[in-house]
């Protein structure tokens, strides 16, 4: 009786042993095929495909296959986290491997450059679950701007921006927008078309308008170096103390400033005018000899 115990746990031994080796003959070969966008943008969405090779091999039995979900993606809402395959089955279209899609969000916060992203799978009976890791390639194609009331000239009512571009990207199309509010009352176009911008240069636009002490707002349009067309806002502090009752603003309104020029230019005809005079007096003098 023992002798026959001993005998049908060796079976069962053996069979699982059988399994392993099986298991073990299998050899699967994972990779990122396509990215689309290449490269992928922060916050927006990214189409991966990954495909598994090797499936013709029975001994794989039933595979299992998912992207780990962590940063710098998560899965959009309607897409599946797992696949599960039948090895063996791609013989009858000759097919010996399988693509596992998936549509994911880039991070926000995701970094310019290569960002490591990870899938896992199992077959057979393995319990646990073998990792690979793979590059999302990411590009910061957003700008980023700093903007400063840079003059405000009170006879004329023009303000002029100084804006500045703080990104590693550089941008086209530059468009500010400044409408009316509490701060700000725009007397000409809203809109300045600026043009192209590179990285850490700068630029100024004139509105004309009359500005109030405090903060204002203004829209700024540009189109990044992948061709997307990007707005974002910013706030303006105008701070009226540093623009007013200024020495250069009081000469220039000063009327002793062209009294004194017109009395040069006086001064200065009258002499050429003298001496034109004297010329010719004294040219018919010469001439009476």
């Amino acid at each position: 009786m023992k002798k026959g115990v001993l005998i049908g746990l060796f079976l069962i031994l053996s069979l699982f042993n059988f399994s392993g080796v099986l298991a073990e003959g299998c050899d699967l070969d994972i990779s990122l095929i396509n990215q689309d966008p290449y490269p992928a943008i922060q916050g927006e969405e990214v189409k991966l495909v990954f495909q598994i090779d090797g499936l013709e091999n029975t001994e794989c039995e039933q595979v299992e296959f998912r992207l780990i979900e962590n940063y710098p993606i998560s899965l959009m809402p309607d897409q599946q986290e797992k696949y599960t395959i039948e090895s063996g089955i791609f013989k009858k279209d000759y097919r010996s491997f399988f693509l596992a899609t998936y549509k994911v969000k880039v991070s926000e916060d995701a970094l310019d450059g290569d960002n490591p992203i990870e899938v896992e799978y199992r077959f057979g009976n393995n319990v646990g679950y073998e990792t690979i890791q793979f590059d999302l390639n990411v590009k910061d194609t957003r700008a980023d701007f700093e903007i400063y009331v840079k003059d405000y000239d009170v006879s004329t009512s023009i303000l002029t921006l100084e804006i500045l571009n703080i990104a590693k990207s550089d941008i086209e199309a530059l468009t500010l927008e400044i409408s009316n509010q509490e701060n700000i009352q725009i007397k000409g176009s809203k809109i300045n078309i600026v043009g192209d911008l590179d990285s850490n240069d700068y630029t100024t636009a004139d509105f004309e308008a009359i500005p109030s002490a405090g903060e204002f707002k203004i829209k700024i349009s540009y189109t990044d170096s992948i061709g997307e067309r990007r707005v974002l806002e910013k706030n303006i502090i105008y701070e009226s103390e540093y623009f007013g009752d200024r020495v250069g603003d009081q000469k220039e309104k000063s009327p002793w400033t062209h009294i004194i020029l017109g009395a040069v230019i006086l001064v200065i005809v009258y002499y050429f005018w003298r001496r034109d005079k004297k010329k010719k007096a004294l040219k018919e003098k010469l001439s009476r000899k």
